[in-house]
């Protein structure tokens, strides 16, 4: 394959966001986008310079002419979404989170198996280049052995034209029965997935308290053990609603912070610009020697994790190489997330390795 051509189902509110970097790449051609909305889907294709609009995504997958699919629908539909694009012979990029249970991504995986097809989620966090830094950082033993991780999220308010120009309507499903569970469900996946990730290791045990904040916002503290016994995670999610965040996206901003034996790592920023600080600092202090070193230059644009993982899919297709990240490990993360709606109602500790189906929070949805 010496080009991907590559149809868009989905041209909802997170689109050109995930577009861009498709648009960008010199081996990529974007030739067709499909919505139910004729209007969106048209609106989308004029943007982005695309030739062909469907409403119906059977009649696009028919094409031959198509090599793969950005699936960029709600949630609840991935699962029969991506199983039809498979089964018509496409290779499949499609958003977090991967499924609405872990039975029905474990499915996926098994079909994109047996289609010999590629099956990638889409995770701006595993591309976004402060994260992928402090990956490096922490693989090559800048602070030691890792000893502790934790990550926070703040949702508040903003007044950035992305979040401005956001469809109200494209959001609907997301407050309902259609969704397993709220923000710890749709936003938090990004995060679960960089607990894995950042350190290379399986949780083996959640504690979680959960509670809610105007029906979606799920403010939460969690305690991760992983399979090194000597590293825990803490994972902590708030929610502001008076207080005024600086961002160019969403109102929100997440903070990572790992300790090792022989110092720390900060990753300031991701989805925000809430702190004036350099996006990744490095604390070291081993043998009586201490450094501090700020990584300044480090592009710190949450889009460019959107433009760096769409372009990273193109690649992977081109090489014929792994795509990341892959359905076992989006399905892990999906796993964390339910256990920790399992572990707040429990008041308990749960393996999330034995999670199956999906984890509903009580009273989620009953409004």
């Amino acid at each position: 394959m010496n080009r991907v051509r590559l149809a868009v189902l989905g041209a909802g509110n997170i689109a050109d966001m995930n577009v861009a970097g498709y648009l960008a790449h010199p081996a990529c051609d974007v030739v067709a986008v499909c919505d139910v909305d004729r209007a969106l889907a048209s609106e989308a294709a004029e943007r982005w310079g695309v030739p062909t609009v469907y409403t119906d995504l059977h009649k696009m997958l028919a094409d031959p002419d198509i090599d793969a699919v950005e699936v960029l629908t709600p949630t609840h539909l991935h699962h029969r979404h991506v199983l039809d694009a498979l089964d018509a012979g496409k290779h499949v990029s499609v958003q977090k989170p991967v499924t609405n249970s872990v039975d029905d991504g474990l499915e996926l995986e098994k079909a994109a198996a047996k289609a010999d097809k590629t099956l990638r989620i889409s995770e701006c966090f595993v591309h976004y280049p402060p994260l992928e830094l402090a990956k490096q950082l922490i693989a090559e033993g800048a602070i030691g052995r890792p000893t502790g991780i934790r990550i926070k999220t703040v949702v508040g308010q903003t007044d950035s034209a992305f979040q401005a120009n956001l469809r109200p309507e494209g959001y609907g499903w997301r407050l309902d029965k259609r969704s397993p569970g709220g923000h710890l469900f749709d936003d938090m996946v990004h995060k679960y997935a960089m607990a894995l990730w950042l350190v290379d290791q399986d949780i083996t045990s959640v504690q979680a308290v959960v509670r809610r904040r105007d029906l979606f916002f799920e403010p939460c503290a969690a305690i991760f053990e992983y399979e090194d016994p000597g590293l825990i995670g803490v994972m902590e999610v708030y929610y502001a609603p008076q207080m005024y965040m600086r961002s160019s996206y969403y109102g929100a901003d997440e903070f990572f912070e790992i300790q090792g034996d022989e110092g720390m790592l900060w990753v300031t920023r991701a989805t925000g610009e809430m702190l004036d600080l350099a996006p990744v600092i490095l604390y070291r202090g081993k043998d009586n020697e201490i450094t501090t070193t700020e990584f300044t230059d480090v592009d710190a644009n949450w889009a460019t994790g959107f433009a760096r993982s769409s372009a990273h899919f193109i690649d992977s297709l081109l090489t014929g190489s792994p795509a990341a990240m892959t359905p076992a490990e989006a399905v892990k993360v999906l796993q964390l997330c339910f256990a920790v709606y399992a572990a707040s109602d429990t008041r308990g500790p749960v393996d999330p390795r034995t999670i199956t189906g999906s984890v509903t929070p009580e009273g989620w949805a009953d409004w």
